[in-house]
């Protein structure tokens, strides 16, 4: 996130996308609402009416998968009628005559048939944003799990840039993260080619800092990423050709034998491990197949830090001593690591944050001391008497200046036709937590959210006979699983919607592996399937 949560109340005009944000961060969404209030302007763009949506004042009701078709639409709008900010663009930012002959050859008409959104719309929604003073964009996973979703970040930046509103408060960018410290675990090089604070492996100034540090050599290339660890080189997306093969997998506070998509390939993966272990507070599906389990200690048992979509990193001390065998996650990395021949000694998670801060410029005042002061800090924070960043690019970009990245439409991978009409997406309800792990374990909220419901719209239900209630089999090309019917003008006619918290209906087996070639993240939201069998409730 460039600019901060508290910020968004501010705000003079919100622009949403991909974020069922009332269900997903609803303290989020409760700031929305807040700048609502104090005359905001709310434009929504999802392909489901959502509550949010049913909110705004405009709802750029998409096609799935075209945000990039309708944000050069709205970009081309925005040249048209002279609302970009010169001044920005001339001093700030590079590549902007590249992006403008791309939008030249835009046809707004094309856009609109491509997107299903009137141009008028794309229009009147591109002027409220460019002319607001303040304008903010949040997204969140429904831009982002695309195989186009490189490019549609890059046009929300560029959407940004056009009109100057970044680098400075109450407007910017928010991707908004899809679970609990998610931020936190990629600052620290939970990704397969940058070390903590998203220094590159590949960088030998960067290898022989960590070098000196821990004691060992570094290697220079990226390491995997989770979709190519866990699907076959012969997968529908020709994933790992080139990748060496895996003989052993440690999976933590990760279930990816139900989150992961194309499930059915990820299970026969599994079983070519030779050895796999899963660390997890609770026997998930995919610690259930382990050869070993560690039991780990929940956030109430353990000392630590949790960083928030925001940058803000924030300290959590222990409330009460582990339950039972479990143990904290750092006595768990740094047992198994003795027993590996590498000594780690740290004392206290107050240890580890001060090597942090050592050998991570963004983090380099994070220490404990520090984040015990109040509401934590957010990064950068250059030392420990600095109060963080409110705000990032107040004066130039981490690169210097902003580059404008023109984007083209991808048609998604796999569309619907005729053996396979309708487009399936996958998110998330109210009341269930990612892969159900936690939630389904709580009897309150599985009292209000037990069953895996399958949003249709009532025209595509009375059409095919179906009543609230029933139960029907839903297919794609890679497997089939069981839902109850919810009847609901929240998806379009064409369109279903369920979730993947439930174990019982596995929807993963459904979802295609198909991938973004840079980001490597699955394009979750959209693939075709078709209705096999209906059962009366």
């Amino acid at each position: 996130m460039t600019n901060s949560i508290n910020e968004i109340e501010e705000a003079q005009v919100i622009l949403v996308s991909g974020s069922n944000t009332t269900r997903t961060h609803p303290q989020v969404a409760r700031r929305f609402f807040r700048a609502m209030d104090r005359g905001a302007r709310l434009i929504v763009i999802d392909p489901r009416r959502t509550r949010l949506a049913r909110h705004a004042h405009i709802h750029l009701r998409i096609r799935p998968g075209t945000d990039i078709a309708l944000l050069n639409g709205m970009m081309r709008s925005i040249i048209d009628e002279n609302l970009i900010d010169d001044l920005f663009i001339q001093m700030r930012t590079e590549n902007y005559t590249t992006m403008r002959d791309m939008l030249f050859g835009i046809d707004l008409a094309q856009a609109a048939a491509i997107t299903g959104v009137p141009e008028k719309t794309i229009r009147r929604a591109a002027r409220i944003y460019a002319q607001a003073q303040r304008s903010v964009i949040c997204y969140c996973l429904g831009v982002t799990q695309h195989i186009a979703g490189t490019g549609n970040v890059q046009s929300y930046a560029n959407l940004a840039m056009l009109t100057g509103h970044v680098e400075q408060e109450f407007t910017g960018v928010d991707p908004l993260r899809g679970q609990n410290n998610v931020q936190g675990a990629c600052d620290m090089g939970a990704l397969p080619g940058v070390l903590p604070g998203y220094q590159p492996v590949a960088d030998a100034g960067v290898r022989e800092k960590f070098a000196r540090v821990w004691g060992v050599d570094l290697p220079r290339n990226p390491g995997l990423t989770l979709l190519d660890m866990t699907h076959e080189p012969s997968g529908a997306a020709g994933l790992r050709q080139a990748a060496p093969v895996i003989r052993g997998l440690y999976v933590t506070g990760e279930n990816p034998l139900l989150s992961e998509p194309s499930l059915n390939g990820v299970r026969k993966t599994f079983h070519q491990y030779d050895f796999l272990a899963v660390s997890d507070i609770f026997l998930s599906e995919t610690a259930q197949v382990a050869d070993v389990v560690f039991p780990a200690a929940s956030f109430a048992e353990k000392t630590g830090s949790i960083t928030s979509s925001e940058r803000r990193v924030q300290l959590m001390r222990k409330a009460i001593d582990p339950v039972g065998d479990s143990r904290p996650d750092d006595w768990i990395v740094m047992e198994l690591a003795r027993r590996l021949g590498y000594v780690m000694d740290y004392e206290s998670p107050a240890e580890v944050m001060e090597e942090i801060c050592m050998v991570t410029p963004i983090y380099a005042g994070m220490y404990h001391d520090h984040l015990d002061r109040g509401w934590g800090v957010q990064w950068p924070c250059g030392g420990r008497d600095m109060e963080g960043t409110q705000y990032l690019h107040k004066y130039s970009f981490a690169r210097g200046r902003g580059r404008f990245e023109p984007a083209v439409h991808v048609d998604p991978a796999e569309p619907p036709d005729s053996d396979y009409p309708f487009a399936l997406i996958t998110g998330r309800f109210y009341f269930q937590y990612h892969t159900g792990t936690m939630t389904r374990r709580t009897p309150i909220l599985e009292r209000e959210s037990d069953r895996p419901l399958l949003e249709m719209h009532p025209d595509d239900g009375h059409r095919l006979g179906l009543q609230p209630g029933d139960r029907v089999t839903v297919a794609s090309r890679r497997g089939r699983c069981r839902f109850v019917v919810e009847l609901t003008d929240r998806v379009e006619p064409g369109n279903l919607f369920t979730s993947f918290h439930f174990a019982e209906a596995p929807v993963n087996e459904l979802t295609i592996d198909a991938s973004d070639p840079v980001a490597r993240c699955p394009e979750y939201k959209v693939c075709a399937v078709r209705l096999e069998e209906a059962e009366p409730c």
